[in-house]
């Protein structure tokens, strides 16, 4: 079972979700897809056994076969070949790894070198939460690569809890596509329901069952109850706007430990989505 944690934007309480749920799962396994700022680790707190760098693939040009036709650079959606007419110029930064270039070549002059963009760390928890996370080079325009990295680093059978990157870009994408399910973690504010609307309208584009919790809940702002019910989404969850939840997440603290009915919210939340995919197993 592959559990994603995602949001429209960031400071939502994604992580604190995503941390509290592979805190009340037997042994199950936590990946840090936000790779530009990965803070997992602040909250799950694991022994990292083993640090290794990341390596994503770009193109390298034969210019014995190369003939400058400019299929190569047509066929990049992300710009990252320009031809010179005497040199294919990579901006390698902008490089996605898809290989579109390679398998189009008709000259077949393009083969794919390792180019480091990042490290990936693997570590566990002192209550057996595995744990990934990765960190994307400095420069590195394109966190694609290294997400599809870290969630592949982990080769097993357990409940597996994605933490996406915020937003809606590639970068959610990737880590949220082959998921059994998707959190939508908003909050009750102008910005967290507007963004909520930008994710919900990724998700449907690539029909990933998904549900909403509200963190930070305040009653007063109606605007985003009125638009989950008309709509009849599928909401999850109210996390309350407390100070006892405020302050213990200002420590560094995992809330499933020292809040008791965060733990219970959690785990309540945890079986609405095994509830939401044997649904969708069995329609």
């Amino acid at each position: 079972m592959v559990i994603s944690i995602a949001s429209g934007k960031g400071g939502t309480g994604k992580t604190t979700v995503a941390c509290g749920l592979a805190s009340v799962i037997n042994e199950s396994v936590y990946i840090d897809c936000d790779v530009e700022e990965p803070n997992g680790h602040l909250l799950l707190k694991p022994g990292i056994l083993k640090e290794e760098p990341s390596y994503k693939l770009i193109p390298k040009i034969n210019y014995e076969s190369c003939d400058f036709c400019n299929k190569c650079a047509e066929v990049c959606e992300f710009n990252a070949l320009l031809n010179l007419k005497s040199e294919i110029y990579l901006i390698d930064e902008l490089c996605h790894s898809c290989g579109a270039c390679t398998y189009f070549c008709p000259q077949k002059a393009i083969t794919e070198a390792n180019k480091e963009n990042g490290k990936i760390r693997i570590g566990e928890t002192s209550n057996n939460i595995l744990f990934y996370d990765a960190y994307l080079k400095v420069g590195e325009a394109s966190a694609a690569p290294l997400i599809k990295k870290v969630k592949n680093a982990y080769k097993g059978n357990k409940t597996v809890i994605i933490d996406s990157p915020p937003g809606t870009s590639c970068s959610m994408l990737e880590s949220v596509k082959d998921s059994d399910f998707c959190v939508l973690v908003t909050e009750s504010t102008p910005f967290g329901f507007n963004d909520l609307k930008l994710a919900i309208n990724v998700l449907r584009q690539i029909k990933i069952p998904y549900g909403i919790v509200i963190n930070k809940y305040d009653e007063n702002y109606y605007l985003l109850d009125e638009y989950i019910q008309k709509n009849k989404l599928n909401l999850l969850l109210k996390i309350p706007f407390r100070m006892d939840i405020a302050e213990s997440y200002s420590k560094g603290e995992l809330l499933t430990e020292t809040i008791k009915d965060y733990r219970i919210m959690m785990l309540e939340l945890l079986e609405k989505i095994k509830t939401e995919i044997v649904e969708k197993e069995y329609v």
